[in-house]
């Protein structure tokens, strides 16, 4: 008993101390607004969007890039479509026709040698074709507000960065639909502690940590470190593992883009199915993370959760453990809220919070659960079957 009370103890310990730091690295991250003096813009941006079978979602992307306040002039958007079996790639042609910017779209299916990484192939494709010096990547799924490049190319030109990670949250379209699901609340609520997590984590330069949905890099960088040369045999990781590469050659020039205007929402996973595969896939990741350092984190954030199954199954012997996994319960809880509602608030997500001590369990059991299969499972994404 004494043993594993202490290991507890320890861990809870650590994470407490963990999430401290997150807090006070995201409360001190200032929000970030063009200067009133900033000159016209001159960044010429590429706007990559991989897509594979997302005729229901590609007419809102595009709809939303229309609206952009950036200069036409100086934006244009390449859609890469990978292998799509419905309407996608007829869809972005027609929107082609009549856009108010610059639209290409460019098919996979011309390409005739093997592919181990479809979306890094894809991305690839669009580098390679892109006409602007910075690179601005996003998924299908996603829609934007109306100053989103304006803000990204205003920021890029005020730091001179290298790579920019930048906010997403998971959100609905407007279209008047509930937002009290269960799976909705589950996977928002995890999703804002990620976004906070990743801000502090870059703005203070801790690992490295970011989302494919709303990412920038200049081309020149991306070309320098070779694109995803050496990882482009893992199926993800077009996101994380290319920002450590990016970061390797240009450590201080590696920053999170703090400002609502550059939030980009994104489409929730509507069925179990598709949330556990979305979620093994990114846990697939983390083996092959050249960061140490973000594998120790989530080693650590790994455990602090298994350790509730383990005392659990503990107070079968012995009730000592029960009131444990009690203490440990409202003491993670108590620690988590404050920094999570904070991150909820930036998000415009606040109210979602009155949920969130009542869904620890599940987001725990979540946590184990997904966090083996990303390991040891395969998991199915965009009707591809992927072999760990």
């Amino acid at each position: 008993m004494f043993v594993l009370t202490i290991i507890s103890l320890l861990l809870l310990t650590l994470y407490g101390g963990l999430i401290l730091w997150y807090r006070q690295a995201w409360s001190t991250t200032p929000q970030w607004s063009p200067p009133a003096t900033a000159k016209p813009p001159q960044t010429r941006i590429t706007v990559l969007v991989p897509a594979r079978n997302e005729e229901k979602n590609i007419l809102t992307c595009l709809q939303s890039l229309s609206l952009q306040s950036y200069p036409r002039h100086l934006f244009d958007v390449i859609v890469i479509d990978d292998h799509s079996a419905d309407s996608t790639a007829r869809l972005v042609k027609e929107f082609a026709a009549t856009a108010p910017f610059s639209l290409t779209c460019r098919s996979l299916s011309d390409h005739t040698g093997p592919v181990l990484a479809y979306k890094k192939f894809a991305i690839e494709t669009g580098v390679l074709a892109a006409r602007g010096s910075l690179i601005v990547t996003t998924d299908a799924d996603c829609w934007f507000t109306p100053d989103w490049l304006k803000t990204i190319a205003a920021y890029h030109e005020a730091t001179g960065a290298k790579f920019i990670a930048a906010p997403v949250r998971i959100a609905y379209q407007r279209s008047g639909r509930s937002h009290s699901g269960f799976l909705f609340l589950l996977q928002t609520l995890d999703f804002i502690t990620l976004q906070g997590i990743t801000a502090a984590s870059v703005a203070r330069r801790f690992h490295s940590m970011c989302n494919g949905a709303n990412l920038a890099y200049e081309k020149k960088a991306f070309e320098e470190v070779e694109g995803f040369r050496d990882i482009d045999r893992l199926p993800s990781g077009d996101d994380m593992l290319l920002m450590h590469k990016i970061y390797l050659r240009h450590p201080d020039k590696v920053f999170f883009l703090k400002s609502r205007p550059a939030i980009v929402s994104t489409q929730p996973e509507r069925s179990w199915k598709g949330f556990v595969n979305q979620r093994i896939r990114w846990a697939s990741k983390a083996a092959s993370y050249d960061d140490r350092r973000i594998f120790w984190v989530l080693l650590l954030v790994y455990l602090i959760n298994l350790l509730f199954p383990v005392l659990l199954l503990a107070a079968w012997w012995n009730t000592w453990y029960l009131w444990l996994l009690l203490l440990l319960g409202l003491v993670k809880t108590f620690l988590e809220y404050p920094f999570v509602r904070s991150v909820a608030g930036f998000f415009g997500q606040q109210r979602l919070m009155v949920y969130f001590p009542a869904l620890q369990p599940f987001h725990i059991a979540y946590t184990v659960i997904i966090g083996w299969l990303g390991q040891f499972g395969s998991y199915k994404w965009k009707d591809r079957k992927v072999k760990k």
